[in-house]
């Protein structure tokens, strides 16, 4: 079955083939003017081949790019202009001008690529592994790069454009054969299911190093080369040039990136606006560094860095980006460069046996010195082989890399063949030995507590908000708001709107006095929080709002910016029949989760200063596991112990639970599951099970049990006219003399 379909795509680009071609004829296309047709005609052939390939490649375990870069080399001069010259020629005319349209998508296709790239660069996870991944790149960087530029010197002269400028071609020769591909690399552990394992973090921190590292010599040889000598003045300017670009760029740019998405995202209404700037954002910084005397890639690539590290819409972003580069520009740019790549140049004996020795030494150099870097770095040796096994695919960077070259005139077309070659075969060669490798390494204790914390992270609640809506009036719990939702945000930096609401807020609107001391509440509580999480975070976004329009429409005006959170803090959370008019209006309308605070005794004398003592009620469902999440969160801050208790979910005040046979070792099981979830970020436990009361009981119970000063409860939202989270909600929100927290699901749930 899979056999046939492999047949049916293959037959289906042969077809593709045929069709175009007899089109290209009928067409006539015999001036020297180019043609829009054969433009559309060589993208289609270039995807349909390209995807189709890049389909197989995936199902024998090779990343898609191959199929690409296979697809290209297939209606190149290796293949189909080898086997049928003519129609060759005509889908892919020579003239100058007709392969000028289709190079100019192929070369704002590498900035897209690159923008992506930069995007999937973790630089929390190099930082993490910075010491090591440093190691290991360096070594792996200048082993072979030595090796590569000494046979560049040794190389004929025949295979040199421009013989005098033999430094620039070896420097190229170095650079391609000593840079991973982190694309490659990435996308290899990350279908191994080994990119959370320690040594998968070490290769893609070092596979970046390697990207970043590469892309900066490029930018000193594309000045070099411009230059066509060795100039020291023009050199020393794109090497200052380039460190001051990154340094503006991961201070003062990183700022601006984040401000000018969050900016388009909240005041512009059109359709992908967000996308649109970004855009603009990666080519404003490519022309940077091109004035400045580098490649454009390091400015795309810079540019998809701070994109990635926006702590808003990350995920949207990326996944509207990556169906449009993936569809079009990566099987055009890599399907161009098999075109470009003839390798039946290989059937001369003598570059036949250049291209094996090429392979050969970017190979051995490469993965010796990644070895030699794990041993240095204090890896053992399993590690360090299976290290030196991932870091040796080139795939994508090389073949950028080398078409730079080429375009330049530093690469002759046979030098290229055999970079693309090299290209190949390390890229294929990898992902079985790094399978290989990484099957013999065994998963240790700490790294075991660790993967299941990501596992658990992967699906949670917490660790998935990006960005939080506060709703607050003037009151102390107003304050006692801010100090959890700061506290929440802190945890991973994540950006916040005080919206100040009421009667009042009118007031704030000319002066700034109280809304300030919200914003103070949000920032310290947020800084205190990154501190006991161990983040490196200088200041956290906090914006404020002050409307005086009612408050349903100033909570909705606000959330069609997209938010994952709203936190209501108000002076009155219950009214006479229910919840105040003011908590009514600021929820009514919001479509996600609600966090709602009701501040009692000390948190109102002391609301950003008391220290907490918090008891969560768990029952096993989703929307419990959810206020138990939160309660791990806030007590990472605590000195006292989180208190956790069970509660039935029924009123059957124990009937259940007075015969002797019935087991409790569901409950018990929930509890144990609770206590596991808060052991992962070292909070410690104390465990109560209250099954046989009704559940306000327990809970009311245990508070005066435990000396809690903060419940936490995770509600569903009952659907009705009014707000309402439930009988129990409300029992325990009137009855209890100490603060409240509830955590409801974004949409209301129908009453049963």
């Amino acid at each position: 079955m899979a056999a046939g379909r492999r047949l049916q795509i293959v037959l289906l680009a042969f077809a593709a083939c045929l069709l175009t071609t007899t089109l290209a004829d009928a067409a006539g296309e015999k001036s020297t003017r180019p043609s829009e047709f054969l433009l559309l005609a060589q993208i289609a052939l270039l995807i349909v081949v390209g995807r189709g390939l890049g389909e197989l490649m995936q199902r024998i375990g090779q990343p898609s790019v191959m199929g690409e870069l296979l697809g290209g080399l297939l209606l190149g001069p290796s293949l189909f202009g080898w086997l049928w010259p003519a129609a060759h020629t005509a889908i892919f005319p020579p003239s100058p001008e007709q392969k000028a349209l289709i190079e100019g998508i192929a070369q704002f296709g590498i900035l897209l690529l690159l923008l992506l790239t930069g995007m999937e660069t973790d630089l929390k996870l190099v930082r993490k592994v910075g010491r090591a991944a440093a190691t290991i790149s360096i070594a792996g960087i200048v082993v072979p790069f030595v090796c590569g530029f000494s046979l560049g010197q040794l190389l004929p002269q025949s295979l040199l454009p421009h013989p005098e400028s033999r430094l620039v071609a070896s420097l190229f020769l170095g650079t391609a054969l000593s840079i991973s591909s982190v694309k490659i690399v990435a996308v290899v552990v990350r279908e191994m299911n080994f990119m959370r394992r320690n040594v998968g973090q070490i290769i893609v921190a070092t596979a970046i190093i390697d990207d970043t590292i590469g892309w900066i010599i490029i930018a000193m040889i594309f000045s070099l080369a411009s230059h066509g000598t060795l100039d020291i003045f023009s050199v020393s300017q794109a090497v200052l040039g380039t460190l001051a670009f990154l340094a503006v760029s991961f201070t003062i740019g990183r700022r601006l990136a984040f401000r000018l998405i969050r900016w388009t995202n909240d005041y512009l209404v059109s359709s992908a606006a967000v996308i649109t700037v970004i855009l603009l954002l990666m080519s404003a910084m490519a022309m940077i560094t091109h004035l400045i005397g580098v490649h454009t890639v390091l400015g795309a690539f810079v540019a998809g860095v701070l994109v990635g590290e926006s702590p808003i819409l990350t995920r949207q972003i990326d996944e509207r980006l990556r169906g449009l580069i993936s569809s079009l520009f990566m099987p055009v740019f890599f399907g161009l460069a098999g075109l470009s790549a003839d390798l039946t140049v290989l059937r001369d004996p003598n570059l036949l046996l250049l291209t094996i020795a090429l392979v050969l030494i970017a190979s051995i150099g490469k993965f010796g010195g990644a070895f030699a870097g794990g041993a240095l770095g204090g890896l053992t040796r399993k590690e360090s082989y299976a290290l030196a096994s991932g870091m040796n695919a080139r795939g994508s960077t090389e073949v950028i890399i080398a078409t730079i070259g080429l375009s330049m005139g530093m690469l002759s077309q046979n030098l290229f063949s055999m970079i693309v070659t090299m290209a190949i075969l390390t890229t294929m060669a990898m992902p079985p030995m790094l399978r290989a490798a990484l099957s013999r390494l065994p998963l240790g204790d700490d790294e075991k507590v660790r993967l299941e914390r990501e596992k658990f992270e992967q699906k949670g609640f917490v660790t998935n908000l990006e960005r939080l809506l506060l709703a607050v009036d003037e009151s102390a719990n107003a304050k006692f708001a801010a100090h959890v939702a700061g506290l929440l945000a802190g945890e991973r930096g994540l950006p916040i709107t005080v919206l100040h609401v009421g009667a009042r807020a009118k007031q704030q609107e000319g002066r700034r006095e109280d809304a300030e001391s919200h914003e103070t509440v949000v920032r310290k509580a947020a800084t205190a929080s990154a501190e006991a999480d161990q983040m490196n975070i200088h200041d956290v976004e906090v914006t404020t709002r002050a409307r005086a329009e009612r408050t349903t429409d100033a909570v909705v005006e606000e959330a069609r910016k997209g938010f994952d959170l709203l936190v209501v803090g108000v002076e009155n959370v219950l009214g006479k029949d229910g919840f105040d008019k003011k908590v009514e209006d600021a929820t009514s309308r919001f479509k996600g989760p609600i966090a709602l605070v009701a501040a009692k005794g000390i948190h109102l004398r002391q609301p950003a200063k008391a220290e907490f003592k918090i008891l969560v009620a768990v029952s096993g469902s989703a929307v419990s596991r959810r206020g138990g999440e939160v309660a791990v969160a806030l007590a990472r801050l605590s000195t006292h112990p989180l208190n956790v208790v069970y509660v039935s979910t029924t009123r059957d005040k124990g009937t259940r639970r007075n015969s002797a046979s019935m087991s409790l070792a569901n409950e018990e099981s929930i509890l144990k599951d609770a206590a596991a979830a808060a052991a992962r970020y070292d909070v410690n436990v104390n465990t109560t099970l209250r099954a046989s009361a009704a559940p306000e009981e327990a809970i009311l119970q245990e508070i005066r049990t435990s000396s809690a000063n903060l419940v936490v409860l995770g509600v569903d939202r009952i659907q009705g006219d009014l707000l309402s989270f439930g009988s129990v909600a409300a029992a325990v929100l009137r009855k209890s003399k100490v603060s409240v927290l509830l955590i409801a699901d974004g949409e209301p749930n129908r009453k049963d």
